[in-house]
């Protein structure tokens, strides 16, 4: 793809607009940002706003170039940018992924490896900043899902995107401006200010309606772009006094540098709040237009910064994956000023051996900057370095898991029968693996459709189904939050055998419930669709066994929805709740070198003495099911029972010991459904 201008016919712009001299400030500038990044994350623990002046200026640069070329007539050529820049950036990406992963393997425990591996994927393939604001929203996912040593990739990835998007609108803008006869400056200036103020507006509103997501929304951020490229299109003509430059010079110097000091920056931004580093960008940008004799342009042209500006991008990519590191190994997230400085020194120089021996050597490399087929080959290169080996070690974990699954011993909660536990004895690791945990949530396979479907988009949005292979005799729908989800993994077992047609309509975090319940709006639309579907029987988890509240007790609002449901003659399976921890129950059991009882309690300590859910047992037509002696056997609750550990976190049970449960549920309702 590229773009010509008529032959010896350059833009009317290129003859009035002065031509930019290379700004060693900037340079400066850069060392500064990535500094402030280093130090506020290693020290104070706090976001500093450098990523937003790395933002700003990736664009000032790459406008300032692409306009340059537009206005002398030359070819834009999008793909040879593209090729050009990846090749530039994927090497020392390419090196950093490579060396998190065999630090993965060595360090973490295989618990985390799984995050480890798609946020790989995702920080390769400049998507991880979707990885991680689906993340930040998802009730599913892992406590400390978070903190990771690729964390730090989501600005990378925007970037990766805007370098794919921006060519194309300069094209675009380009190709209108010639097609109209208008300056390519100007047009390029009404293009970015309208992406400015849309994407200006959009972030406002979505930072304060939901600012994790915002936090690594491209649509967020792409005003932070805009404004780089604004100020690169409009600097030629900016005419301003040395004095007047200075002061706006040292004011945005000290604005940067106290930008994280003086905003939330990780809670606040990117909303209008992001104004202020990338403005203070800005007017650096500007007072250094020129030189100056008292101004912040010569302490940025400082030789040691403008060095150190060189690494900036590796420096970046290494020290949070040091620091991540360096807290797992440690056991604390504060490296305190000794370690801290360790931490520090040890990513700048690891950050200038990454420049001198991958970067600049492939930068500079001339076979594969000789055409751009060459170019792709090192993409392709940097790419294979980090897909094989991460590759090949999900293949082995896979044939581990497929290993055990294939040894057959691991009865579960089978194995408190009497007549299977006196001769059981287990030949394998338990189940399921480390690497499997994300495997372990049930689902229904299927949306709703036919007589199931809603009509409700609340509804809409969380309902399943599952047909049976056989005739079907009954209808249940599941309903509630994860805990009834979980539940799923017994009932669908016996839900095959007899013939019983399943629905679910789950949220994260919202109980089956009215009067009091936590999603009240909610647990109103989906008892309408209950009413409306009418299924044999609804099935949901009644109690609550929270850690941090007043103890196990019913559902607010339970008993409200029970007694319209069996008015309409719909039958109730009320489920008590199993117990919930503080901590990590998988990863005590799993990591832990203490006997496997200290991972789990009693069942006087996690559950109330008396079922809660007796309070609803009169009304005819509420059924209570009770997992207690199967998950406590004895009145003690393990992490693990019949070589199956019973929990994948602090409160869910694995899908694996679940569906173990399947006998134990059909017994209890024996003769309340039929099949």
């Amino acid at each position: 793809m590229t773009l010509r201008a008529t032959p010896d016919a350059p833009s009317r712009d290129v003859q009035s607009a002065p031509q930019l001299r290379y700004r060693h400030d900037l340079d400066g500038l850069r060392a500064l940002a990535v500094l402030l990044i280093v130090v506020y994350h290693v020290w104070v623990g706090r976001v500093s706003g450098g990523v937003d002046v790395f933002l700003m200026l990736s664009a000032f640069f790459l406008t300032a170039s692409f306009a340059k070329r537009a206005e002398a007539g030359a070819a834009i050529a999008p793909l040879a940018y593209w090729t050009k820049t990846f090749k530039r950036l994927l090497p020392a990406a390419a090196v950093v992924l490579l060396g998190v992963l065999v630090a993965t393997a060595l360090f973490l425990p295989a618990t985390r490896w799984p995050t480890i591996w798609s946020q790989t994927v995702a920080s390769l393939f400049y998507f991880q900043n979707w990885e991680l604001a689906t993340t930040a929203v998802d009730y599913y996912a892992p406590h400390g899902a978070m903190l990771s040593p690729l964390q730090h990739f989501w600005s990378m990835s925007i970037q990766g995107q805007i370098f794919v998007l921006w060519p194309i609108l300069i094209l675009g803008g380009t190709l209108l401006a010639r097609r109209l006869g208008r300056s390519v400056r100007l047009t390029l200036v009404a293009v970015f200010g309208v992406v400015f103020a849309a994407s200006l507006s959009y972030s406002v509103v979505i930072t304060a309606v939901n600012q994790q997501w915002a936090y690594f929304d491209t649509g967020a951020r792409l005003w932070e772009f805009a404004l780089g490229s604004l100020v690169a299109l409009v600097l030629p003509f900016v005419r301003l006094p040395e004095p007047v430059r200075a002061v706006l010079g040292w004011a945005g110097l000290a604005g940067i540098v106290l930008c994280g000091v003086l905003f939330d920056v990780e809670g606040g931004f990117p909303g209008y709040l992001a104004l202020w580093p990338t403005m203070c960008a800005a007017m650096l940008i500007v007072s250094g237009s020129s030189p100056t004799s008292f101004g912040p342009d010569r302490l940025l042209a400082f030789g040691p910064l403008r060095w150190l500006g060189n690494s900036a991008y590796a420096l970046y990519l290494v020290h949070w994956p040091i620091l991540v590191f360096w807290m797992a190994l440690a056991g604390r997230g504060d490296p305190g000023p000794l370690a801290g400085a360790a931490i520090i020194g040890v990513s700048i120089a690891l950050a200038i051996v990454i420049h001198l021996l991958v970067e600049r050597p492939l930068r500079e490399f001339s076979w594969g900057n000789r055409t751009k087929r060459n170019g792709l080959v090192v993409v392709a290169a940097s790419l294979a370095l980090v897909v094989v080996p991460l590759g090949g070690w999900q293949l082995q974990s896979k044939a581990q898991t497929d290993a055990l699954v294939a040894a057959g011993d691991h009865p579960g909660a089978l194995v408190l029968d009497p007549t299977i536990g006196s001769a059981f004895v287990a030949t394998s690791p338990p189940l399921p693996d480390a690497t499997a945990l994300d495997d372990e949530w049930v689902s229904l396979p299927d949306r709703c459709d036919g007589r199931l479907a809603p009509s409700n988009e609340i509804v809409e949005a969380d309902c399943a189904q599952f047909t049976p292979d056989v005739p079907i005799t009954a209808t249940v729908a599941v309903v509630g939050d994860s805990h009834s989800e979980q539940m799923m993994g017994a009932l669908i077992p016996v839900a095959e055998q007899s013939g019983w047609e399943l629905v679910s309509v789950l949220r994260g975090g919202c109980s089956f419930g009215l009067d009091g319940g936590r999603c009240p709006s909610w647990s109103a639309s989906v008892l309408d669709y209950l009413l409306d579907i009418a299924p044999d029987a609804v099935f949901t988890v009644g109690t609550a066994a929270e850690v941090d509240g007043p103890g196990e007790r019913m559902t607010p609002g339970l008993e409200s929805v029970a007694l319209r449901l069996v008015d309409e003659g719909i039958a109730v399976l009320a489920v008590r709740d199993n117990p919930r921890f503080s901590y990590d129950v998988y990863e005590c059991a799993f990591l832990s070198d203490a006997p496997l009882e200290e991972c789990g309690t009693i069942a006087q300590a996690a559950l109330a003495a008396v079922n809660p859910l007796t309070r609803v047992a009169g009304i005819d037509g509420v059924y209570l099911v009770d997992f207690t002696d199967q998950i406590c056997p004895d009145g003690i609750c393990p992490p693990q029972i019949g070589n199956v550990y019973v929990y994948r976190d602090d409160n869910h049970l694995t899908k694996t010991y679940a569906e173990t449960l399947a006998g134990s549920l059909k017994r209890q309702l024996a003769g309340v459904l039929p099949g």
